[in-house]
C-alpha cells in the first residue's frame, strides 16, 4: 500500500496557543524579550533551535539556544496536552485515508513529545509510525525525517502533507509528492510549489489518489 504522511503541527493539530506560549516562557526565563503570540506562530513548523536562534540572535547549537529549547520542552510537556485541539474534519479525513492507505506522521517535534500528544488526542492510533527528533537532536532537517518514517514503513510511494515550505522541501528529497495545506501556518505564497492545495481536511483522500494516479 502506499502512504500518507502527515506533518503534526499545523495540519492535524492547532498548536498555536501551546507552542507560542512554551517559547515565549523560554524567551523569558533565559533573559530575551518575550513576544506578541502571532509572532511566533511562524516559528511553528521548523526545527526548535533555529526558530529560538533567530529570536535570539545566537547560533542554533550556543548555550543560549540550547537553554531555550530546553525550558520550552519543559513548558510544552505541561501544557501541549490541555492546549491543543484537532482540526476540525482531520479524524473523518484520516478514517477515508485509511482504507486505502497507510498513515504515518513526520513531524520536528521531538518524539517523546509527540507521541504522547497523539495518544491524548485519540489520534495515535491510527498510524502506523510516527516519526520525530531524538530529544538531543539539534535542528533535524525534515527530509531526514520523512526518510526515517519511510524506512520504518518500508516502502517509497507516497505523499506528504504539509503546512510549511519545510514539508514540502522534505517531500521533494525523498521523491514524494507534496501537498500543502491552507489551514496552517504556512502562507499561500509558502505553499506555491506543493503539487496539490487542500483548503479542508475532506479534500484530502480525492487529492491523495489523483496524485498516486499520477
Amino acid at each position: 500500500m502506499s502512504v500518507v504522511i502527515f506533518d503534526l503541527d499545523g495540519v492535524l493539530v492547532d498548536s498555536r496557543a501551546a507552542i507560542s506560549g512554551a517559547m515565549n516562557r523560554a524567551l523569558g526565563a533565559n533573559g530575551f524579550p518575550q513576544r506578541p503570540a502571532e509572532e511566533l506562530y511562524r516559528f511553528i513548523g521548523p526545527p526548535l533551535a533555529l526558530g529560538f536562534a533567530e529570536l535570539t540572535g545566537r547560533p542554533a547549537d550556543s548555550a543560549a539556544v540550547v537553554a531555550c529549547v530546553l525550558t520550552y520542552r519543559e513548558r510544552y510537556a505541561m501544557t501541549s496536552l490541555t492546549e491543543t485541539v484537532v482540526f476540525p474534519g482531520i479524524v473523518e479525513a484520516l478514517d477515508g485515508l485509511s482504507r486505502h492507505h497507510r498513515l504515518a506522521v513526520a513531524t520536528s517535534k521531538a518524539l517523546a513529545l509527540a507521541e504522547p500528544l497523539l495518544a491524548a488526542l485519540g489520534l495515535r492510533a491510527r498510524f502506523d509510525v510516527v516519526a520525530g527528533p531524538d530529544l538531543g537532536a539539534q535542528a533535524e532537517a525534515k527530509a531526514t525525517t520523512i526518510r526515517a518514517a519511510l524506512d520504518a514503513l518500508g516502502t517509497e510511494r507516497g505523499v506528504m502533507v504539509g503546512d510549511r515550505s519545510f514539508d514540502l522541501v522534505g517531500a521533494r528529497a525523498n521523491g514524494l509528492a507534496a501537498i500543502g495545506v491552507t489551514w496552517g501556518i504556512g502562507s499561500a505564497e509558502e505553499l506555491a510549489d506543493a503539487d496539490a492545495i487542500a483548503d479542508r481536511p475532506a479534500e484530502l483522500p480525492a487529492i491523495v489518489d489523483e496524485l498516486l494516479r499520477g
